[in-house]
């Protein structure tokens, strides 16, 4: 892998831009990293990498992408946290088209590996209505019924690997990433996830002085969430695996929101008065990851602890908000 040239799309995005430098470390020598957003809006970019801006909603620009590549690394969607998705659903099934033309350019190339970061959201609702969620299992998607519009685009091009695979030979593996979260990604703007928009939300409150904070629903809502470091090490021992379905990809650390506020608060050394919005997008009760099959397959599963993970994300958000506050972002350039 260090000689042959890979392909990371979504690379200026959260987990494709800590891809990225992850390969770096490893000593990968050929990288082509890939994402829609201009190169200034990166959460990571690195001087000794192809960098390209792309719209891979464009097969051309997929063939343009996968030129030359041994390994594709498909992170690339339109896609963010339950606020976005719920109200994006549209913006969010058109991503089907990013798999489908990654897929047809990567058989074109001759691409010898290709993986796609599928998502928890595609199991079934009727899995998910009870906060005790014992842990979601990879047959629980079927019979279908996934989080509209994102998980239905997302259980899609699951088949469409898979289909890719069994007509036409093209080696693909796929993933179910359950709420990855750390830092160098979203915590402003409408597209962050609980932990970043809970670390957001305390730092103002702390800096402000208004000791509240607004939680969206009742905070009894329960999520698994994985640091991202994990989330890379599962990554490429399912791409270099002979796994060929779709395998859970998250902590079974389950969590309440009420609780993940708990921890951003002792992080913080504060207590807040909080306040619930149950009109806001809430997603479905109970969601956690059933971690029996990577454990059997790999002997290993994500572990690092939420209150280790969650520091070390409070601590990146509140330099980038200080570095907001002080007039100019914090952007990593190596």
């Amino acid at each position: 892998m260090k000689d042959n040239l890979v392909v990371v799309t979504g690379g200026g995005g959260f987990i494709g831009g800590h891809m990225v430098a992850d390969l770096r470390r490893q000593g990968c020598s050929r990288i082509r990293c890939v994402d829609i957003k201009p190169l200034k809006d990166w959460f990571q970019s690195f001087n000794d990498v192809e960098n390209v801006v792309l719209d891979l909603r464009i097969r051309t620009n997929c063939e343009t992408a996968v030129r030359d590549a041994s390994r594709v690394f498909n992170f690339a969607a339109d896609m963010g946290g339950m606020g976005f998705i719920e109200n994006n659903k549209a913006a969010c099934m058109l991503s089907v088209l990013i798999n489908t033309h990654m897929l047809l350019a990567s058989l074109k190339a001759d691409v010898s590996r290709y993986f796609f970061s599928s998502s928890a959201c595609v199991y079934a609702a009727d899995k998910q209505c009870d906060v005790n969620n014992p842990g979601l299992r990879e047959e629980d998607a079927y019979p279908a019924m996934p989080e509209d519009g994102y998980g239905w685009e997302k259980l899609f091009s699951e088949r469409m690997c898979r289909h890719f695979r069994e007509d036409y030979g093209l080696y693909t593996r796929m993933a179910r990433f359950h709420n990855v979260y750390g830092p160098h990604g979203s915590w402003d703007g409408g597209r962050e996830k609980a932990p970043a928009a809970i670390c957001r939300k305390v730092i103002e409150a702390k800096l402000s002085g208004n000791h509240q904070i607004s939680i969206w629903g009742d905070g009894t809502r329960t999520r698994s969430f994985m640091y991202i470091t994990d989330c890379l090490k599962g990554t490429q021992m399912i791409m270099d695996s002979e796994v060929v379905h779709p395998i859970n990809l998250g902590s079974s650390e389950m969590v309440s929101v009420n609780h993940l506020v708990d921890i951003v608060e002792g992080i913080a050394g504060i207590k807040l008065e909080r306040t619930y919005d149950p009109s806001a997008p809430k997603g479905v009760m109970g969601r956690n990851s059933d971690n029996t099959l990577i454990r059997q397959l790999f002997d290993w599963e994500p572990s690092t602890a939420l209150t280790t993970g969650m520091e070390r994300t409070y601590a990146w958000i509140y330099d980038q908000y200080m570095a907001r506050e002080r007039g100019r972002g914090a952007r990593a350039v190596a």
